[in-house]
């Protein structure tokens, strides 16, 4: 059972050679942590990671925040896509017990209805222990555009692998818990 004297851990993971080598600067990071800000009630600390492209790291990044961290949620942003350097979800299926394509579909329908190239994107989900791990595409907007689509669920399926309670401020976000049974 989670200690609820302690604030949720989330883990922040931008995937990038070139921002991790300081040759670019980190947008994707940035954005993830104004988006859960912005929409989080629950106060939350966040661990950041700015990581290359190389499937080894990525791996142990993801299993560093889910088992040493206690991250309940841990997001990646960038190396979603077809390039031979984009292996983020490779490296998420390998660390996971369960795959949750739903997530995946979700936001590659939400960002079809913005750019024919969403087809390209391969963002997935899954769990490893009682954490919640999403990929998202490294691109602000679609960062924004992914999470709103896919957030509502967040916190119940955190319920639901024993993570902490998170709230969503009603006003931006509503998450979606099912009502009590009532005798």
């Amino acid at each position: 059972m989670p200690d609820d004297t302690v604030n949720p851990r989330l883990g922040l993971v931008t995937i990038s050679d070139r921002a991790s080598r300081g040759e670019y600067e980190d947008r994707g990071g940035p954005a993830l942590r104004d988006y859960f800000q912005e929409t989080l009630i629950t106060p939350c600390e966040l661990v950041a990671r700015v990581i290359s492209d190389d499937q080894a790291g990525i791996e142990e990044t993801l299993r560093e925040l889910a088992d040493k961290e206690g991250c309940c949620l841990i997001v990646t942003t960038g190396g979603t896509g077809p390039a031979i350097r984009d292996v983020t979800p490779e490296a998420t299926e390998a660390v996971c017990q369960k795959m949750m394509p739903g997530f995946g579909e979700l936001m590659r329908t939400v960002s079809l209805q913005k750019v024919p190239t969403a087809i390209l994107s391969r963002q997935t989900a899954g769990i490893r222990g009682a954490s919640l791990i999403i990929n998202l595409p490294g691109q602000p907007k679609a960062i924004r555009e992914c999470l709103d689509a896919v957030l509502p669920a967040v916190p119940y399926c955190i319920d639901l692998i024993g993570g902490p309670f998170l709230e969503t401020n009603p006003e931006r976000i509503v998450a979606f818990r099912p009502k009590p049974k009532t005798k």
